[in-house]
């Protein structure tokens, strides 16, 4: 399928500074229909003094990224014992998660104090070439759902931003509507057990209740990742993000693969269902509909 016929999928490049406000809400409206929205112009260039730390020597092989807890303050992920960096990591994840924020507040100021802000990420590792399972695979197409931090539901949204200093591009694949790929895997997803999810607690696999909603998404999550003929043959497009650019998803309910790219600076948000604009658009509202119960 052509990039121009799942266009509804992808839109278009805008510069924040001449957002009126019609723009803004059709913006909005198409963010929470699950398109990814690209800013060619943002003022996040937060990088400048600090372009030393782009070095892959700084990052921890073992994991994909290196991250700031908000609520601590802690950074985690940086290879060496090396303050200066550790110190200049958590102002760099600091001052952009304060910027994406503002991204968001202006785009979406009904979201308002019921957003909380999760990790902070800076990525210096290539996506090419990094060795994990299937599961953990994220150049498959598929929809976030974490297996040890149940959401009962809570709108999972991402503010990336290529910071690539040579200008490489970072490469996605973006897919089908969330509604498809819940329609197409119905069928093999497993029966939720609440005993089981009840254990999973005890046992602390899961930091919170897995719930029917938890359960079918992470089920989601692997079905996808694990079906070769649907990764190649399922609409799809691949769009290239420039150095510099800025886009904004809701990455758990927008189908995406990263396939290329270098340094990256991500900051996940946590908007209410309370607040969002069309509620009947979000993962939770997708799956009651086709399940016809309540999930959460």
């Amino acid at each position: 399928m052509s990039i121009t016929a799942i266009d509804h999928v992808v839109s278009p490049h805008w510069d924040l500074r001449d957002l009126a406000v019609p723009q803004r809400e059709a913006l909005l409206t198409r963010l929470e229909a699950g398109d990814v929205l690209c800013f060619d112009a943002l003022p996040l260039d937060v990088l400048a003094p600090l372009g030393w730390l782009l070095d892959a020597r700084w990052a921890d092989p073992r994991r994909k990224n290196i991250s700031l807890d908000p609520t601590t303050g802690a950074v985690a992920g940086v290879l060496d014992d090396d303050e200066r960096a550790r110190t200049a990591v958590a102002a760099l994840l600091a001052d952009y998660g304060q910027r994406a924020r503002q991204l968001i507040d202006a785009l979406a100021p009904g979201y308002g104090k019921q957003m909380r802000a999760a990790a902070a990420s800076l990525r210096l590792l290539p996506v090419e070439g990094r060795e994990t399972s299937w599961r953990k695979d994220d150049s498959r197409l598929h929809v976030d759902a974490f297996p040890s931090r149940p959401n009962q539901g809570e709108r999972i949204l991402r503010v990336f931003r290529n910071v690539n200093p040579q200008g490489v591009p970072r490469v996605w694949r973006v897919g089908e509507p969330f509604a498809d790929v819940a329609r197409r895997f119905q069928p093999r997803v497993p029966r939720y057990s609440a005993a089981q999810a009840r254990w999973l607690r005890r046992l602390r696999v899961t930091k919170a209740l897995r719930s029917a909603y938890d359960h079918i998404m992470l089920s989601l999550h692997d079905q996808m990742k694990a079906d070769l003929a649907y990764q190649r043959d399922c609409p799809q497009a691949t769009v290239p993000f420039p150095a510099g650019a800025t886009w904004v998803c809701f990455s758990d309910q927008t189908a995406h693969a990263a396939m290329s790219g270098q340094f990256m600076l991500e900051q996940t948000l946590h908007p209410a269902l309370a607040v969002l604009h069309q509620p009947e658009q979000a993962p939770l509202a997708v799956l009651e509909r086709l399940w016809r119960t309540r999930l959460t």
